[in-house]
C-alpha cells in the first residue's frame, strides 16, 4: 500500500475510533438532535472506511501470496491465481474508493428530496413519469436506501402528474443529484390505437434535505391550507382533511404533503420540504459555485433532454451528458442506474476541474 494511502487510512481509522468513543458518552444525547445528526456522520465514516479497510487486507493478503509464490516456483500456480483474482477485487475496491472521491460536496451526504413532473406528451408523459418513479423507487431499494412518498396526485385516465418522494441514506443526495433534469421517452405509446412512435418528456428536480436550523422560516409568510387526501390510503384518510398544503407567500413556492393519516405529521413534513427548497434558492443566490445543486431549469420538452430511453425501433438508453449508452433499456428501468450516475460523477469533476471549482466536504465535530 503507498504512503499516502495509509497515512490517510490511519487518520480516518484514528478518527473513527474518536468518534466511536464519543458515542458512548451519554452527554452526547443530552440534545437529541445533536445526537442523531452525530451518529448519521460517524455511520457516513464508518461506510467510507470499508473500502479502505477492506483494501488494505486485499493488499496484505496479494502480498504473502507473492512471497509464497516465489519461496516455491514449482508450485506457484494456485498462490499466483489466487493473488490474480485479488488483484481484480482490488480494483473493484479502488473504484469504490475513487467513486467516494467525487462525494465531496457540501451537501452531497445529505438525504434528497426528488419531485418528478410530466411534461410535454399529455397521457404519454404522465405514464412516463409514473414509470421513472418505479425506477427510482427500485434503484433506491437496491441501493438499501429508505423511501418514503409524501405526495402523489394521479390523472383519472393513466400515470401521474406530480409526485414527491424523500430518499434516505448515506450519500443520497450526492448520488441522486445525477438525475435532475428532464427525461426523453421514446416508444410505441399504448395510448394510440394507431400505434404510432411518440416522444415524451418528465422532469426530474433533486434538492438536497437541510437540517431546521439552516433555514428559519417566519410563521406570517406562511398560508397553511388542509384538503381531503386523494391517494390511497383507507377510507380515515378520505374523510378526513389530514393533507397539508403550504404556500411560502414571499416567494410563492407551493409544498403538499398527504402522505400520513396524521394531519400534524403532513404538516411536519411539508415543512421540512418548504425548508429544504427555500435553503436551495438561498444558496444559489449567495453563492455561485453552489448552484450546481440544482442547476439550470430548462423546459420540459424537445432539446432539454439530459438522457434519452429509447423503446422503438431499438432499445437505448442514452445519457447526453456523458455519452454513456446502455442497450438494456428494461434492467434500466428496473433500476440498473449506478453506471449512468457514476459516468456523471467523473463528468462533474472534470468539468469542476477545468472550471477551477470544488466544495468542501463536511467531517464530524
Amino acid at each position: 500500500m503507498k504512503w499516502g494511502l495509509r497515512f490517510e487510512y490511519a487518520r480516518k481509522e484514528l478518527q473513527l475510533k474518536e468518534a466511536e468513543q464519543k458515542a458512548a458518552d451519554p452527554a452526547l444525547w443530552e440534545e437529541r438532535a445533536r445526537g442523531q445528526e452525530f451518529m448519521k456522520a460517524l455511520g457516513a465514516l464508518r461506510e467510507e472506511l470499508r473500502p479502505l479497510r477492506e483494501l488494505a487486507v486485499r493488499l496484505e493478503e496479494i502480498e504473502v501470496l507473492l512471497e509464497l509464490a516465489g519461496e516455491d516456483p514449482a508450485n506457484s500456480g494456485d498462490a499466483l491465481g489466487e493473488a490474480a483474482a485479488g488483484l481484480e477485487e482490488s480494483a473493484r475496491l479502488l473504484d469504490e474508493l475513487e467513486l467516494a472521491t467525487l462525494l465531496g460536496g457540501t451537501h452531497d451526504a445529505n438525504d434528497a428530496i426528488v419531485s418528478i413532473h410530466p411534461g410535454a406528451g399529455g397521457l404519454e408523459s404522465q405514464d412516463w413519469a409514473e414509470m421513472l418513479l418505479r425506477m427510482y423507487t427500485r434503484w433506491a431499494e437496491q441501493k438499501g436506501w429508505q423511501v418514503e412518498l409524501v405526495d402523489l396526485l394521479r390523472d383519472d385516465e393513466a400515470g401521474i402528474k406530480s409526485a414527491t418522494l424523500i430518499v434516505r441514506g448515506n450519500g443520497v443526495y450526492g448520488l441522486f443529484q445525477a438525475e435532475k433534469g428532464v427525461h426523453r421517452l421514446i416508444r410505441i405509446s399504448p395510448f394510440d390505437t394507431a400505434r404510432r412512435r411518440h416522444t415524451s418528456f418528465a422532469s426530474i428536480d433533486v434538492i438536497p434535505e437541510v437540517e431546521e436550523e439552516e433555514y428559519l422560516i417566519d410563521p406570517d409568510d406562511l398560508r397553511v391550507d388542509t384538503f381531503r387526501s386523494s391517494g390511497a390510503g383507507g377510507q380515515h384518510v378520505n374523510k378526513t382533511d389530514s393533507a397539508v398544503r403550504i404556500t411560502h407567500l414571499p416567494t410563492g413556492l407551493v409544498v403538499t404533503c398527504q402522505s400520513s393519516r396524521s394531519q400534524h405529521s403532513n404538516r411536519v413534513q411539508a415543512m421540512r420540504i418548504l425548508q429544504a427548497r427555500l435553503a436551495e434558492m438561498q444558496r444559489q443566490e449567495q453563492a455561485a459555485e453552489l448552484s450546481a445543486l440544482r442547476g439550470s431549469q430548462k423546459e420540459i420538452a424537445w432539446g432539454s433532454q439530459i438522457r434519452t430511453y429509447t423503446f422503438h425501433p431499438f432499445t437505448l438508453v442514452k445519457d447526453h451528458r456523458t455519452g454513456l449508452e446502455n442497450g438494456q433499456v428494461e434492467a434500466v428501468m428496473d433500476g440498473a442506474l449506478d453506471p449512468f450516475v457514476e459516468a456523471f460523477l467523473r463528468w462533474q469533476a472534470r468539468r469542476r476541474h477545468q472550471q477551477g471549482a470544488g466544495s468542501p466536504g463536511k467531517g464530524l465535530a
